[in-house]
């Protein structure tokens, strides 16, 4: 029987970070939270110190994360680039040198349907910050993630992974049309993949990785899509502000972070990993036909997760070309 199907959370898409946090105590523990002085990132830091957690925000842009946290005690920021591969080891050294352990680690930070961009080896920008530059930084801190014994890493992915596998061939559409969306569905699988395989590589090292949809939530992510695209397709009201449904997986922030949390940090995932998870739950796999791939399609209820996504085969591909792109 797969694991990769709902367990009874008892959480909903109405579930906030204060629901799914509430008798949780990480006195102790150690995180890191990219992206963590924004939108989920930020809500996700906010639980996790909630519950006595020691947090740690990298950021590109210190000064702006450290305003955007100057309410919440206990959080250290330091500097990160995820599109600089120098950047990168810096940080994790910095982290190592300090001998902690590390617990949890969300890997929250991401950009999506940007118009075509390349870091300074060439990659595709969505594909080198939401899957690359979070492989290269949690790869670094394998040392302390181990010497937690017992940690968790969630890689936030989306629903939008639907759009496109990874193309192995051609991941940084250097021979095909770049196009945003399907770019940005690419690296939301990557995602996936990613935790598949490092949960299959560090489970015997007490290192366990989900994946997890949020829900949609209209943060600075989505900056790039047209305001009349969201409108219409039932984002936004007639006023351009954001519609809250949960039914339909327009959630608010915090509840969209609360599924990252639950995965960090509930007692009920305790010897589960390499697992899809939407609306604080276990999804289903995606069995039916595939829905309206349109841009901004909404997708009503829980979708679950396309086999494409968790394929063991795939996951390990990934993971050896994800290496090799680091070394060139």
């Amino acid at each position: 029987m797969s694991a990769q199907q709902p367990l009874g959370s008892g959480f909903t898409a109405y579930s906030t970070t204060a629901d799914v946090i509430d008798g949780i105590d990480l006195t102790g523990r150690t995180a890191i939270v990219t992206g963590g002085y924004s939108g989920l990132g930020l809500e996700t830091v906010r639980a996790f110190r909630a519950a006595g957690a020691d947090v740690i925000v990298p950021a590109r842009d210190t000064a702006r994360a450290t305003r955007q946290l100057a309410g919440i005690d206990g959080v250290v920021v330091d500097d990160l680039n995820l599109l600089d591969p120098g950047s990168i080891d810096a940080f994790a050294d910095r982290f190592l040198a300090t001998g902690r352990p590390l617990h949890l680690l969300v890997n929250s930070a991401g950009i999506m349907a940007t118009p075509l961009a390349r870091d300074a080896r060439g990659f595709e920008s969505q594909f080198a910050t939401n899957h690359l530059g979070h492989f290269q930084l949690t790869t670094r801190l394998l040392p302390a993630l181990r010497a937690a014994q017992g940690a968790r890493v969630v890689a936030v992915s989306s629903r939008g992974h639907r759009y496109s596998p990874v193309v192995f061939e051609d991941p940084n559409f250097e021979h095909r049309e770049y196009a945003p969306y399907p770019a940005y569905g690419q690296s939301k699988t990557a995602n996936v993949l990613f935790a598949v395989e490092l949960d299959a590589r560090e489970r015997e090292n007490g290192i366990r990785a989900f994946a997890v949809h949020p829900g949609s939530i209209m943060t600075n992510l989505a900056q790039n899509a047209d305001r009349d695209v969201l409108r219409q397709g039932g984002f936004l009201d007639d006023d351009f502000q954001p519609i809250i449904d949960p039914s339909r997986g327009l959630k608010t922030p915090e509840q969209g972070a609360a599924t990252q949390v639950w995965c960090a940090t509930s007692p009920r995932l305790d010897g589960l990993g390499g697992l899809y998870c939407e609306d604080v739950e276990i999804a289903t796999v995606h069995t039916g036909e595939l829905p309206d791939t349109a841009v901004l399609a909404l997708t009503p209820g829980s979708f679950g997760v396309l086999p494409y996504a968790i394929d063991p085969d795939s996951a390990r591909h990934l993971w050896t070309i994800s290496e090799e792109m680091l070394l060139s």
